[in-house]
C-alpha cells in the first residue's frame, strides 16, 4: 500500500519541553554512534504529541538524530502505527483486511465503518472525531477478523459489535479490548480440549488486555483541545466526511450529537475509571493535576543541575570560524562520522565548513567544539573528528567515508 505524507502541512514543528527532555533521554538508552535507532520512539512520541505525524515532525527528529531526511521518512512510511495524515481525535481505526480476517468477514467491518464514519479511508467524520483504514496483517489470525484501535486488538468481531464499539467510543466510552465474543485469548472457539487446568489462577482478562485495563492506557482520550480537529493550515473542511456520519457537530440549541454539552459525557483521561475513580496504577485528573506543579519544578531542577555542570566543564579556546565557505564551496562534513545533515547545517552556520578547520583544532579548541557546537557534548572527541578530518583535508579516504560513499548514507 502507498503512504505519502499529507498534502496539507504545518510549517513548523517542535517537542513541548517535557517531551523533548524525554526524547533526548530516550536517545541515551543507546550506544554511542547509535542513536539514529531511537527513531521509532521519537517518531511515536511526536505523533502522541501532534495526534499525526507531520513532515516537519519528521524532519525535526531526523535532525536530532542527525539522519538525512529521507531515512527518517522511510520508517515513518514503513510502519500502519505512524499515521501520515490527521486521524479523528477519539479513535482511529485499522481494520485487517489480510486473508484470515478477509475470509471471517473483514469486508462486513469496513462497512460499519464506512457507514458510521466516512465513506473513505483516512477521511475524518463529521465531527472529526473518527478516522478509519484497511490494513495490512495485524497478527491476530486466529481471532479473525479483528481491529487495532489505538493501542489495542479488537478480536472476533462482527458487524454488529462492530457498530457498537463506534458508538460506545462516540459516547466517551472506552469498550475493553481483546476477544469480543467471550473469548479469553486464541483459544479454541468450542473449548478446551488439552491443558485444561488452564483457567485456574488466570486473570480476567488474557495479559494484554488486563494490563491495558488495569492502567487504563487503551484509547488515547482526546477532548478536542490537544488536537485540532481539522489541520487549521489547510482549508476548512477538506477532509471531512459530508455532515450526518457520526454524531452532529454542536447546533445552535447547544445540542452536541443529540445531547446538551452538559450531558455529554466527560473524555476519560488516562488511569481514570468509567466512574470517575482512579484506576491503579493511573491517577485521577485531580492527582494528575496536583503532580503537576512537582513536574515542573523537577524539569526545573534539572535543567538548573545541567546549567550547573556545563558550566564546571572547561570552556575551553574558540577556534578560528569563517563568515562564508570559502571559494571552492564547503566540504561536505557528513564524510565525518557522527556528522549528519543537521549538524553539518549548525556547523556551517556557526562557521565550520572545511576539513582543514577541524583538523587544525588543539585540544582546547576541541573542548570548545564538544561544548558549544554539537548537541551531544563529547561528540567531536569521540568520534575523533581531528584525525578524520586531517586525513579527508590531505584528500584520502576514512573507512567510514568510503563507506558513507559507498551506500549512500548521508545522500539526500
Amino acid at each position: 500500500m502507498l503512504r505519502r505524507l499529507h498534502p496539507d502541512q504545518p510549517d513548523t514543528f517542535a517537542f513541548t519541553p517535557d517531551n523533548q527532555a524525554w526524547a533526548e533521554a530516550q536517545i541515551t538508552k543507546y550506544p554511542e554512534g547509535r542513536q539514529a535507532s531511537a527513531i521509532i520512539p521519537l517518531l511515536w512520541r511526536a505523533q502522541e504529541q501532534e495526534g499525526w505525524l507531520t513532515r516537519p515532525a519528521i524532519e525535526a527528529v531526523a535532525d536530532m538524530l542527525d539522519l538525512a531526511y529521507i531515512r527518517a521518512l522511510e520508517v515513518a512510511s514503513f510502519y500502519f502505527m505512524f499515521q501520515l495524515q490527521p486521524v479523528g481525535s477519539v479513535a482511529h481505526i485499522q481494520v485487517c483486511g489480510t486473508t484470515s480476517c478477509m475470509i471471517c468477514g473483514a469486508e462486513d467491518l469496513v462497512a460499519v465503518c464506512k457507514d458510521k464514519i466516512a465513506s473513505k479511508a483516512h477521511q475524518l467524520s463529521a465531527d472529526g472525531k473518527f478516522s478509519w483504514e484497511e490494513v495490512e496483517c495485524l497478527g491476530s489470525c486466529a481471532n479473525a477478523p479483528m481491529a487495532q484501535i489505538g493501542k489495542d486488538y479488537y478480536e472476533d468481531l462482527t458487524a454488529a459489535r462492530m457498530g457498537e464499539i463506534i458508538d460506545e467510543l462516540a459516547a466517551g466510552e472506552v469498550p475493553t479490548p481483546g476477544p469480543q465474543n467471550g473469548r479469553y485469548a486464541a483459544e479454541p472457539l468450542s473449548g478446551l480440549t488439552s491443558l485444561k487446568d488452564f483457567d485456574s489462577g488466570h486473570t480476567k482478562y488474557n495479559a494484554s488486555v488486563q494490563l491495558a485495563t488495569d492502567i487504563g492506557d487503551t484509547i488515547k482520550r482526546i477532548d478536542g483541545t490537544e488536537v485540532p480537529l481539522l489541520a487549521p493550515w489547510g482549508k476548512a473542511n477538506d477532509n471531512v466526511a459530508p455532515s450526518g456520519d457520526m454524531m452532529p457537530p454542536d447546533g445552535p440549541d447547544g445540542k452536541q450529537g443529540g445531547r446538551t454539552k452538559a450531558e455529554a459525557p466527560a473524555p476519560r483521561a488516562r488511569g481514570a475509571a468509567s466512574d470517575g475513580k482512579s484506576e491503579a496504577p493511573g491517577q485521577a485528573p485531580q492527582a494528575e493535576a496536583a503532580a503537576k506543579p512537582k513536574l515542573d519544578a523537577a524539569v526545573t531542577e534539572s535543567k538548573s543541575e545541567q546549567k550547573q555542570a556545563d558550566k564546571a566543564v572547561p570552556a575551553g579556546t574558540k577556534p578560528a570560524l569563517l563568515p562564508e565557505a570559502r571559494d571552492g564551496g564547503a566540504d561536505d562534513l557528513k564524510l565525518i562520522k557522527g556528522v549528519g545533515p543537521g549538524l553539518e547545517k549548525e556547523l556551517n552556520a556557526a562557521g565550520v565548513y572545511h576539513f582543514d578547520q577541524i583538523a587544525a583544532w588543539t585540544d582546547d579548541e576541541v573542548a570548545w567544539a564538544d561544548q558549544h557546537l554539537v548537541r551531544f557534548k563529547g561528540r567531536v572527541s569521540r568520534d575523533d573528528w581531528v584525525t578524520q578530518a586531517k586525513a579527508l583535508s590531505r584528500g584520502e579516504q576514512t573507512e567510514f567515508s568510503q563507506r558513507a560513499k559507498k551506500d549512500g548514507i548521508y545522500k539526500e
